[in-house]
């Protein structure tokens, strides 16, 4: 016998600002519905177990693991992904301080990092390198681009206080070779 929740059905998610509709199990990966239904490419497909952090997007403002997370838990919330923080034209500032930084290699978990980043400097806008680590330690890169990444998002936290006209702290406990 076949459970209600295995048949498609029409629902609505809202993603970047926009509401779309969508047909599939509500128990589909969120994942699946981004990159295959709604085409956008920046959450990838990493691990499937919610462990890398590559498919990473906020949901009403958490980094959240979207291959473990079903449409059913994104309906009605606000889903944000990389695709969602700028344009071309005008990139936000994390992901502006990305690519100043040099911070990727692959390339494969920067969605990941940059969607992390900006959750954690929406609720710290100065953090430590400690909170730093602590906030990225759970998304796993293999390039070597820690330090990069390190000096990003502190440019990130920059380039955030000057558009909110304040002038950010001189970062403190930068070692050069650290890991994230």
């Amino acid at each position: 016998m076949s459970h209600p929740a295995d048949h498609p059905a029409s629902f609505a998610l809202k993603v970047n600002g926009a509401t779309h509709v969508v047909s599939a199990s509500v128990d589909t990966p969120l994942l699946y519905l981004l990159r295959n239904d709604l085409e956008l490419n920046g959450p990838k497909f990493g691990c499937g177990l919610g462990e890398c952090g590559a498919c990473t997007v906020l949901l009403d403002g958490m980094p959240t693991r979207s291959c473990v997370t079903t449409a059913r838990v994104a309906q009605g919330r606000e889903i944000t992904t990389l695709e969602g923080l700028g344009t071309r034209a005008k990139l936000h500032p994390v992901q502006q301080a990305f690519i100043d930084e040099q911070a990727a290699q692959c390339g494969y978990c920067l969605n990941g990092m940059i969607m992390t980043a900006k959750a954690l400097l929406e609720r710290d806008p100065h953090p430590s390198d400690e909170t730093i680590r602590r906030e990225l330690s759970r998304n796993l890169c293999r390039c070597g681009t820690h330090v990069e990444i390190l000096r990003a998002v502190h440019r990130a936290a920059q380039l955030l206080a000057a558009q909110r006209g304040e002038h950010a702290p001189a970062r403190a406990g930068e070692h050069a070779g650290e890991r994230v």
